[in-house]
This record gives C-alpha cells, sequence and structure tokens, in this order.
C-alpha cells in the first residue's frame, strides 16, 4: 500500500476522477480474481476427494511442472513477469498439496472429507 496527498486540495479534479475511476477497475478485478480462485478451488476439492478415494499420493510433481511452464508462457504472452506467475503458481500449490494430504488424512482415519474442509488441487485440476 502507499500512501497519497489526494486529500489535500492541490490535485487536479481530472485526475482525482481518473485515479478513481482507475482504482474502481482494479476492485472489480480483484474482486473477479478472489471468485475465480473460489471456483477453482472448489473443483480442486474434488481432485483431492477423488485422489483420497483411489489412494493417489496428494502431490503429482510431473503435472506441477507442466502447469508452472504452461503458465509461464501465458504470463510472457499475456506481458507479465513469469517469475510473478511462478510465484503465484508455487504458492497455490503449496496450498494445494497441504490441503490434500490433510483429505487424505481424514479418509485414511475412516473420516469422511468435511464439506466444510476449504480444500485445494494441484494447478490446473
Amino acid at each position: 500500500m502507499t500512501t497519497s496527498n489526494t486529500t489535500t486540495g492541490d490535485v487536479d479534479p481530472a485526475v482525482r476522477e481518473e485515479l478513481a475511476r482507475l482504482r474502481d477497475s482494479i476492485d472489480n478485478i480483484d474482486a473477479a480474481v478472489v471468485h475465480m480462485l473460489a471456483e477453482r478451488f472448489k473443483c480442486t476439492q474434488q481432485v483431492g476427494r477423488l485422489k483420497a478415494a483411489h489412494q493417489l499420493p496428494p502431490a503429482d510433481p510431473g503435472r506441477e511442472a507442466r502447469q508452472i511452464a504452461r503458465l509461464r508462457a501465458l504470463a510472457e504472452h499475456a506481458k507479465l513477469d513469469p517469475a510473478f506467475a511462478e510465484k503465484f503458481l508455487n504458492f497455490i500449490i503449496a496450498e494445494v498439496i497441504r490441503h490434500h494430504e490433510r483429505i487424505a488424512e481424514d479418509t485414511l482415519g475412516g473420516a469422511t472429507p468435511s464439506a466444510n474442509h476449504t480444500t485445494t488441487s494441484s494447478p490446473g485440476e
């Protein structure tokens, strides 16, 4: 976050208006990203349950490597820093694996994975 001096009266009203317009767009994009991630994680919960039910490992290093390469290429095409895109995906992958491990533990322990668990999956799954 940055500080701003927009509360002082020395900013051109047209600049304030453009800043507000851009910030509204950023807020809309942030909301869309959150909703898209939520939908993605609903799917990955299903993947985690399927993996656990069939005693598949929580991690899939081959798929993860393919997804990272794919995301890096998409980032380059979109003029986004591929290193940033990879870091973002690695963060998701770590969460996914952690949640898949929890689902597997719940399943092996005789418990049915709860619908209230917030779980994720490997990227793109």
